[in-house]
């Protein structure tokens, strides 16, 4: 599996050097992962972080009552990961599954923070990806999710991941989105 793909978007946050572009290749892994099949389940002590370069998963977490909610989408190109669990070393508290067939590049996170050290590229990298989808993504999506009725939650949805529509059950669009699958059907025959 060509790295090409992996560095191109890397670029897109932050420029790298060759020799970094080559320390990285070095701890990069293909991997696949089959429609259902988990990249981490809740309670795993996760290690890697997964480049999708094909396929689709969610994010998710199961709560008290055994309902599955899930909390975000890795389309192509998204780096799939636990990073609370991972920087705190401690269990997972999401699970990680491929919604269709995915092809993704891995590698582990401790070998990445080595990089961090000796390669001050990445670490821009590193920061910029974290303002970008840690804070700047995410604060105005937690205000969506918390305040916002379930016809405005949908549209703002639709005019983010467009793309996703249709890859995605129903069911899917309406655990992201914290409402009935019921609910998101009288939303779509309304704007119909």
């Amino acid at each position: 599996m060509s790295t090409e793909l992996f560095f191109q978007k890397i670029r897109t946050y932050h420029a790298i050097s060759q020799e970094a572009e080559l320390a990285w290749t070095k701890i990069l892994r293909p991997r696949t992962y089959k429609k259902g099949e988990c990249f981490i389940t809740e309670g795993q002590l996760p290690k890697e972080i997964a480049f999708v370069v094909k396929g689709l998963f969610s994010q998710n977490y199961t709560t008290d009552a055994g309902d599955v909610v899930i909390k975000y989408f890795f389309p192509e190109l998204r780096l799939a990961a636990s990073v609370g669990a991972m920087l705190n070393n401690t269990p997972s508290k999401y699970t990680i599954v491929a919604i269709e067939n995915c092809s993704v590049l891995v590698y582990d996170f401790l070998e990445f923070k080595n990089l961090l050290l000796t390669h001050s590229d990445i670490a821009a990298f590193y920061i910029k990806y974290i303002e970008v989808h840690w804070i700047i993504e995410k604060e105005p999506l937690e205000i969506s999710l918390r305040h916002y009725d379930a016809k405005t939650k949908y549209g703002e949805f639709v005019q983010k991941f467009p793309q996703l529509i249709r890859r995605l059950k129903k069911h899917h669009i309406a655990s992201y989105l914290g409402i009935t699958p019921t609910q998101l059907s009288r939303i779509l025959l309304a704007n119909k």
